[in-house]
């Protein structure tokens, strides 16, 4: 599959959710390559982010317009987000998100999803004691996006939607649709508990991902990938974004211990 969906400073991007950390750390580092606009429910303190209301979505086709591709950042993104938020917040603005999309014309939508949608097993030997920074030596089966998902909360349930509903919009409207399960992302952007030594994603990491998911071949219709730094006791298979998105981290979480 050949590579053709590369960074041109003429293409649009749109950044929902801009006037988060992540949305910040991607602004300020793809903003090289594309024409950057950034849209958010942030006060208007926040400069270069225009301030839209994901959840009423009349001014998303003005925005959306022209747009090569859409990464949608936006919800709120606390893991102990409640249900009531979930349904009121995360799921509208992720519908709002990939319906503007299809009436624009958008070629591709980057959603952020979240570890947390197999955060289950993380409950379980091995993984328990890996989060809990007990490392066993012992060869450990690695998560991969194939294995059936365990949301650990409403947060995660929420984002479990929004992989299916990308999903459907790939296959009934040919949109492409990279889901990505975003790892440990913090503005000290090192390991702050034993668990960030296995799931850190370095800002560094963090924009090398994104920039593969929007370079990715024309051709890759849907896909779901982890998004974690190349950490020694990660718990997650990164191998289909290695293969798919050319995804190669550089950071490994034990270089801050």
């Amino acid at each position: 599959m050949g590579n053709e969906f590369e960074a041109d400073p003429m293409r649009k991007v749109v950044i929902t959710g801009a006037a988060g950390l992540i949305g910040t750390v991607l602004e300020g580092e793809l903003g090289d390559h594309y024409e950057i606009v950034g849209i958010d429910r942030a006060p208007r303190r926040v400069t270069n982010v225009r301030r839209v209301d994901m959840r009423r979505p009349r001014a998303l086709a003005y925005l959306f317009s022209g747009a090569e591709a859409v990464i949608d950042l936006a919800a709120l993104p606390s893991d102990r987000t409640p249900w009531g938020d979930v349904w009121r917040n995360n799921l509208p603005a992720t519908m709002n998100a990939l319906e503007a999309a299809r009436q624009a014309g958008v070629r591709r939508i980057v959603f952020a999803s979240s570890n947390h949608v197999t955060g289950m097993y993380e409950r379980e030997p091995p993984y328990s004691s890996i989060v809990a920074g007990a490392y066993d030596p012992a060869a450990t089966p690695l998560i991969a996006p194939t294995w059936p998902v365990r949301p650990d909360g409403a947060y995660a349930l929420g984002k479990v939607l929004g992989e299916a509903a990308a999903r459907h919009y790939a296959d009934a409207y040919g949109l492409s649709a990279v889901c990505l399960r975003i790892g440990t992302v913090n503005p000290e952007n090192r390991p702050l508990e034993p668990r960030h030594f296995a799931t850190l994603l370095t800002h560094r990491d963090l924009v090398r991902l994104v920039e593969a998911a929007l370079a990715a071949p024309e051709d890759l219709t849907y896909g779901v990938y982890y998004g974690v730094s190349d950490n020694k006791w990660r718990l997650w298979d990164i191998t289909n974004a290695r293969e798919e998105l050319r995804y190669e981290p550089l950071d490994n979480a034990e270089t801050f211990r």
